[in-house]
């Protein structure tokens, strides 16, 4: 049996960040990171389309947490501790300068997920810390006032345990076995699966949208991105987050609303039509894209409308302009099913946050043992938010071993 002081289950964000500043705040601790899969930081690595999205420019402690779905009660305390400024000098500190995008997302200055990696297996190293990889978890012990761990080919001891497995079944039906509750997990973050004659030829277009969800109160807006199995982009992984439990009991199956022209109401887009007929009355409809909307978006929603490819403003009935006031205003797509958003699967699940201490994140059931990351029912949108509340569940973790 190996014997360590801390042993952190799980090689992604949080489990490097807490084992990192643990080992730098307290460098005589000895402490492991177990990898179940054969590769360290592998959601990192895909992050951002490799770039990986660090966190987000987001520095008011009240305003970071509104970005998150499940969490944002129980984040407040923690992101005054360490937040997003933080996370920036944190990393500047091990060598990896952060930049801002004009959405407010900030990546490494390199471009390359890579960079974050290095840096963080050269920490490990430097910091002694063993990563050792195919160690999935088979079993849980408490062991006096510390913890014993199987593998499937190796046991350990530690007195500290810290869990930042992920989004990981096994682990969470351990430690229900244990006596932890958990929520159980759906998808948080994917696109829609939408077969419409509207779109079918637009893959690739992208267009600002509101959108709702018929028969829920949830709605969005944002960048809406046509792609080849239906719709994505950032108003529909806000939906997929915040109404990640209602359209999880739908099983995928319910209608979207969708407004073009996501600053006017049907009755303003009524009215602006009424004035292109006679402004534009000589013009081709489908030959002239009106409102800022890409023309392939436009020529697709105009025949939608059953206006023909050679009218003229001039020549639309009333039922054209209701027809085009309907297609632009509030559209109808029927969803069938859902695709994970690029590798970058996140949940809606994971341990009741009532049973974990939000100033340690300790859990509240088992002593000596931590949590962090995504093995919690906490995730947030898009954007970098959901390496931050890594990170910060990380640094919680490691001032807590340390303290102690």
């Amino acid at each position: 049996m190996k014997t360590y002081d801390v042993i952190i289950a799980g090689g992604g964000a949080a489990g490097f960040f807490a084992a990192i500043n643990i080992a730098e705040s307290a460098p005589h601790l000895k402490i492991a990171i177990l990898e179940r899969g054969k590769e360290v930081l592998t959601k990192v690595r895909v992050s951002g389309g490799g770039r990986c999205n660090v966190t987000h420019a987001c520095f008011v402690p009240t305003e970071l947490v509104k970005f998150y779905p499940r969490g944002e009660k129980e984040l407040r305390g923690p992101f005054h501790a360490f937040a997003s400024g933080d996370t920036i000098e944190w990393f500047e500190k091990h060598g990896v300068a952060l930049k801002i995008e004009d959405d407010g997302r900030m990546f490494p200055v390199s471009d390359s997920s890579q960079t974050i990696i290095d840096s963080f297996l050269n920490a490990t190293q430097k910091l002694k810390i063993d990563v050792l990889t195919g160690q999935s978890i088979q079993s849980l012990f408490k062991s006096g006032n510390g913890w014993k761990i199987d593998t499937q080919n190796e046991s350990f001891s530690c007195s500290k345990l810290v869990l930042a497995t992920g989004s990981n079944t096994k682990i969470w039906e351990l430690l229900r076995e244990l006596g932890h509750s958990i929520i159980e997990p759906v998808p948080s973050l994917f696109t829609f699966n939408i077969k419409d004659a509207r779109i079918r030829d637009l893959p690739g277009i992208a267009s600002v949208a509101h959108v709702r969800v018929e028969g829920t109160k949830l709605e969005a807006s944002g960048p809406l991105l046509i792609t080849h199995w239906g719709m994505s982009g950032p108003a529909i992984l806000k939906l997929s987050a915040w109404g990640a439990r209602i359209l999880a009991e739908k099983n995928y199956q319910f209608t979207i609303s969708v407004n073009w022209l996501p600053e006017y109401d049907m009755a303003d887009i009524d009215q602006m039509l009424r004035d292109l007929k006679s402004e534009q009355a000589k013009k081709v409809v489908a030959k002239n894209p009106m409102f800022g909307l890409p023309k392939r978006l436009w020529e697709s929603l105009v025949h939608a409308s059953g206006i023909p490819d050679d009218m003229r403003w001039a020549d639309l009935s009333k039922n054209h302009l209701s027809e085009l006031t309907q297609q632009l205003g509030a559209g109808h797509f029927q969803v069938n099913g859902k695709s994970t958003f690029k590798e970058e699967f996140v949940t809606a699940g994971g341990i009741d946050l009532r049973e974990v201490n939000f100033k340690t994140m300790e859990s509240k059931i088992l002593p000596n043992l931590y949590l962090a990351g995504e093995i919690l029912n906490i995730d947030a949108i898009t954007g970098g938010f959901n390496f931050q509340n890594a990170w910060t569940g990380g640094y919680l973790v490691a001032r807590a071993v340390v303290g102690d």
